[in-house]
């Protein structure tokens, strides 16, 4: 018997996912390509004056590090940027999207663009897709009803907080902005809370990486920092190495040796 054509809907199609768990039913031996963990850091807080965005710059292909330097703060409208973590490509047409939509409200209003209209465009969108496009995503901007930071997550979800943080590193930019946020901070101080967090998360997480990029959004504009901080230089070693007692004499032999080569290159 023939089944009933169905109508074309709009929309994501989810045709290819009820037809791979099939495939994976009646063929066991069948590896269908699993997600690939991205690593990305990116957080954000309200100040005094303000809220102030901030992202690592390492972008990442499963094990290889695709680019050491990329944009993760994306424009929305002139107060209003937003941070993604994900799939980038995903990240970056949901806010394209995005502020497309903003710049045509604001010709035809009249008026600036509002921090929650942005969130409930994204927010709606992403839940169409029910968590298929990988998009996790910080928006902070000023409007006239003063600062706010919206954390939106792939599946629609969404939380309004004075500070937050996403990406495979939030676990500890989390734990830095818990312990030490205050309300009303100033800039210098939010500033360095800021560039704290998005260390630890840098150095808590192996897909995390590059330099700190950072947004301080307020009433008068928007002012795009990058390369604020760069936390993965190399570290100079300020003591020499020293060898346990149990060593054998062969690998002692070799350390000593190794030991001689280095202080020779650190004299050159």
């Amino acid at each position: 018997m023939l089944k009933p054509t169905l109508e074309p809907r709009g929309g994501f199609s989810f045709e290819n996912c009820h037809r791979n768990a099939s495939l994976e039913r009646v063929l066991p031996e069948l590896r269908v390509p699993q997600a690939r963990k991205t690593g990305t850091t990116i957080a954000g807080l309200i100040f005094r004056d303000g809220v102030i965005l901030g992202a690592d710059t390492r972008a990442t292909n499963d094990s290889v590090v695709a680019d050491k330097n990329c944009e993760k703060i994306h424009y929305i409208a002139p107060k209003i940027y937003c941070c993604g973590a994900g799939v980038a490509a995903d990240t970056e047409m949901m806010t394209r999207m995005a502020a497309s939509k903003m710049e045509l409200q604001a010709l035809s209003t009249g008026r600036e663009p509002r921090v929650n209209t942005v969130t409930r465009i994204l927010r709606q969108t992403l839940f169409r897709f029910r968590g298929h496009v990988g998009a996790s995503l910080i928006v902070g901007g000023v409007d006239v009803l003063g600062p706010q930071l919206y954390s939106v997550y792939p599946h629609g979800s969404y939380s309004r907080l004075p500070f937050a943080a996403l990406g495979s590193g939030q676990d500890a930019a989390m734990a830095m902005l818990e312990d030490r946020f205050q309300p009303n901070m100033t800039l210098e101080d939010a500033q360095g809370l800021l560039v704290e967090a998005i260390t630890a998360g840098i150095l808590g997480d192996l897909g995390s990486g590059g330099n700190v990029d950072a947004c301080v959004i307020t009433g008068a504009g928007a002012k795009l920092l990058r390369t604020l901080s760069s936390p993965t230089e190399p570290i100079k070693r300020p003591g020499q190495y020293r060898f346990a007692s149990g060593t054998t004499p062969v690998l002692t032999q070799t350390l000593e040796l190794l030991e001689e080569t280095v202080q020779a290159m650190e004299v050159e």
